[in-house]
C-alpha cells in the first residue's frame, strides 16, 4: 500500500493507475476504522482493480460546540488494517493540501434544500462541509466508483445528488449498514458511549425496525406513529433531534401512492449523537 499526504503525490500516482488501465473505487473516510469502514473496502474490490481510499478529519463538517478536536485519530492502527483490506493508495492528506487558501476562503459546494433537512436542521453547515470535501477529493483521485455506508442515508443521497447535478463521472455505491451483533449500527463515535450507553444504544434501531413494523401494518405513515417512537427512545434515556419515515429516492415526505419509505433518526445518548435508519417497501402505496 502506497502512504500520499500531497495532493501532487496523489495526482502522480493517480495517473500512474489510469495510465495502466486500472479502474479506480476510491472510499473516503475520517478514520478510527472500524469493521464497516474495511466492509466498504473490500466491496470496492468488486467493482475495480484499484482501490483508494482517504483519511482526512474534515474541519468544514464540524460546528463550532462539536467534537473535531476530540474526533477520535488513530492513523498506526488504520494503515495496518486499510494494507490487511487490500488498498492499494491511502491518501492522508494536511488542512493546507485539502484547503491551501485556508478553510474560510476555500470555494464551497452545497446541494440546497436537503442539506438543510433532518440532520442538517439540527448541525447547520455540516453537509456543505460534506459535500465540499468529497467534490475536492473527487476532482483530485478521479475516481470510476466511490461507495459510501449508508448508516449515514442524507449523507449518501446529497453525494448521489451532487454528482448528478455537477455531471460528475463517478458511480456512487451505497453499501448496506454494518452492524454489531445486538443491532447497533458500527460507529467511530460509538467508543465515546459509556457501558451503561453502550447497552442502551441497540435501542435505536429496535425503535426504527418497530417504527417500520407499524407502518407495514396499517399502511400508512402518521405523525402519531413518529412521535411515538421519539417517546420510546426518551424513555430508554435518549435525547432524540427527530424520527421520520421519508421516501427513499429523495427523503421529501411520502405521498400517498410511494411504496420505497425509509425511517431515519438521530439521538443523543449521554454526548453521543447516534444515526441509523431503516429501508423498506410497502406491498401498496401509502
Amino acid at each position: 500500500m502506497i502512504t500520499i499526504d500531497t495532493v501532487a503525490g496523489l495526482k502522480e500516482q493517480m495517473a500512474r493507475l489510469r495510465q495502466g488501465g486500472k479502474r479506480i473505487a476510491f472510499v473516503p473516510t475520517m478514520g478510527k476504522l472500524h469493521a464497516g469502514h474495511l466492509h466498504l473496502m473490500h466491496e470496492a474490490r468488486q467493482y475495480a482493480q484499484a482501490v483508494v481510499a482517504s483519511i482526512y478529519v474534515n474541519p468544514l463538517q464540524f460546528g463550532a460546540n462539536e467534537d473535531f478536536d476530540a474526533y477520535p485519530r488513530t492513523p498506526g492502527h488504520d494503515k495496518v488494517a486499510l494494507l490487511a483490506a487490500g488498498v492499494n493508495v491511502l491518501f492522508m492528506p494536511r488542512d493546507d493540501e485539502m484547503y491551501p487558501r485556508g478553510r474560510d476562503a476555500h470555494t464551497v459546494v452545497e446541494v440546497p434544500c436537503l442539506s438543510n433537512e433532518l440532520c442538517g436542521a439540527f448541525r447547520p453547515g455540516h453537509f456543505r462541509g460534506v459535500t465540499t470535501v468529497v467534490y475536492r477529493l473527487f476532482d483530485l483521485v478521479a475516481p470510476d466508483v466511490a461507495l459510501f455506508g449508508k448508516k449515514d442515508y442524507q449523507q449518501w443521497l446529497l453525494i448521489r445528488l451532487m454528482t448528478a447535478d455537477l455531471g460528475m463521472p463517478v458511480e456512487i455505491v451505497g453499501v448496506e449498514t454494518v452492524r454489531e451483533t445486538d443491532g447497533l449500527a458500527m460507529s467511530s463515535r460509538n467508543h465515546y458511549l459509556s457501558a451503561t450507553e453502550r447497552q442502551t444504544a441497540p435501542h435505536l434501531y429496535m425503535t426504527l425496525c418497530s417504527l417500520r413494523d407499524r407502518v407495514l401494518r396499517h399502511g400508512s405513515v402518521t405523525g402519531e406513529a413518529e412521535a411515538a417512537a421519539i417517546e420510546s427512545l426518551k424513555t430508554q434515556g435518549f435525547r432524540p433531534d427527530y424520527v421520520s419515515v421519508r421516501r427513499q429516492d429523495d427523503l421529501a415526505m411520502p405521498r400517498s401512492e410511494d411504496k420505497r419509505l425509509v425511517a431515519l433518526a438521530a439521538a443523543w445518548l449521554g454526548k453521543t449523537r447516534l444515526i441509523d435508519n431503516v429501508e423498506f417497501e410497502l406491498k401498496t402505496g401509502i
